[in-house]
């Protein structure tokens, strides 16, 4: 992400292409995962792949992350609606790659927990994540994933100077002490 190319700023309508497709292949293949995790390993044991380090778990996790806030989960969905509208405004502004990847990855990560809480068991607006990816710490799932590495990709770009608009912050500090 540092190198000119990554600072250049991009057409719009480019960026939204970039953002929306990768949400888009985030959420299906989020998706496509918990489909299998459901048909494989629902009902049977952990499958250890790295030792006790990593493997398969079959999880249906009620609340957020650890489990938290299993008690109050039609919060959730209204969050996710909250941060769509958030990226949507955000996008008026986009020219960048680096924050189109990590909004596109935020934005399909956000999505794939959201068909779950919409549409899984016990309940509409109720339903559980499915997580299968035991890190021996804890059961997460491809979204998980996404949104993890949103949160990486869009610090990296914010101390790097890189805005969201594709300038470069650290070269507006510079000319302004010259």
């Amino acid at each position: 992400m540092n190198d000119p190319a990554s600072r250049v700023k991009r057409p719009r309508a480019a960026m939204l292409a970039l953002l929306f497709g990768i949400a888009t292949f985030v959420l299906v293949i989020d998706q496509f995962t918990k489909f299998l995790a459901v048909g494989l390993l629902e009902d049977r044991p952990p499958v250890p792949v790295i030792g006790s380090l990593a493997g398969f778990t079959f999880y249906r996790n009620p609340g957020a992350a650890l489990g938290l806030g299993s008690n109050v989960t039609w919060v959730f969905p209204l969050i996710a609606v909250a941060v769509f509208i958030a990226i949507l405004v955000l996008s008026r502004k986009l020219a960048s790659t680096a924050w189109a990847t990590g909004l596109g990855l935020l934005l399909g990560g956000l999505f794939g927990n959201l068909v779950d809480r919409l549409f899984r068991e016990p309940a509409f607006l109720h339903g559980a994540v499915v997580d299968f990816i035991d890190l021996s710490l804890f059961i997460c799932n491809v979204a998980d994933i996404a949104i993890s590495a949103a949160a990486v990709t869009l610090v990296v770009a914010s101390l790097k100077g890189i805005e969201i608009d594709g300038s470069d912050s650290t070269r507006v500090k510079e000319d302004s002490h010259d």
